[in-house]
């Protein structure tokens, strides 16, 4: 190992040391390297040792959080008409997509600090600009209420947006749930999954996640109570299916 190496790490200079393999010498700068950034998280972080030591904790607490998804039971004949005419014309193909965002009838939906979008098989990453509003304000929600139970960075799955008539066609082969009249042809309506989420957690237990799927739940019917969006609690698929009103 060169002088230069062994005196300048991470803008440090440290005392020669000898090492006496090139595999020592990258666990000491492996090791250098973790204390650095435990001491950031440290100095930068408000609450910082709750927030190191939530990082690793696996224990399972109560956060004696109500169930609410049973609640969210609108179905689609309650709003099928409505969300019809509130939303967009179906898109057959992409390119109708394009001719909508052209016009301005929906907008790109691409993830951020409060949810990220998943590998879409069925739709497209696209949602008229009040339901993206609708999306972000869930999200945002959900991030304030986790961050106060420890549970830093939380982050919400979106797995579908917006589909085209001929997707919808080829789901109904393999997925019985799927309506020929699903709102979400109509671009204001969006599917959010409870079996996954994004937390700054290297191990989320099994209340971690319950209270997560709750919390959102119960975010979900405050704003449907305010007459926002209508919701259904989808077991088949895993998921909380979300309509702009």
């Amino acid at each position: 190992m060169n002088k230069e190496k062994e005196e300048k790490f991470l803008g440090i200079r440290l005392p020669l040391i000898r090492f006496k393999s090139r595999r020592t010498f990258n666990l000491f700068k492996i090791s250098v390297a973790f204390i650095f950034i435990l001491m950031l998280l440290l100095l930068f972080n408000a609450n910082p040792t709750n927030r190191v030591f939530s990082y690793f904790s696996r224990k399972c607490i109560n956060y004696k959080q109500k169930d609410f998804s049973r609640k969210l039971n609108d179905r689609l004949v309650d709003y099928a008409s409505a969300a019809k005419q509130k939303g967009i014309v179906p898109c057959k193909n992409d390119e109708d997509i394009r001719s909508r965002v052209a016009a301005g009838k929906l907008v790109k939906v691409k993830g951020g600090r409060n949810y990220t979008i998943d590998r879409l098989t069925h739709s497209s990453p696209y949602l008229t600009r009040d339901t993206r509003k609708l999306l972000d304000e869930i999200a945002s929600r959900f991030r304030e209420k986790t961050t106060g139970k420890k549970l830093y960075g939380a982050k919400l799955i979106v797995t579908s947006m917006t589909r085209k008539t001929e997707s919808i066609k080829r789901l109904r082969r393999s997925n019985f749930n799927a309506s020929a009249n699903s709102p979400h042809q109509y671009g204001n309506a969006f599917d959010i999954t409870y079996k996954r989420f994004i937390v700054k957690k290297m191990t989320i237990t099994n209340c971690d996640h319950r209270f997560m799927k709750e919390a959102l739940a119960e975010i979900i019917l405050e704003m449907k109570k305010e007459g926002k969006c209508w919701a259904t609690y989808e077991r088949s698929q895993s998921c909380f299916h979300v309509v702009a009103r």
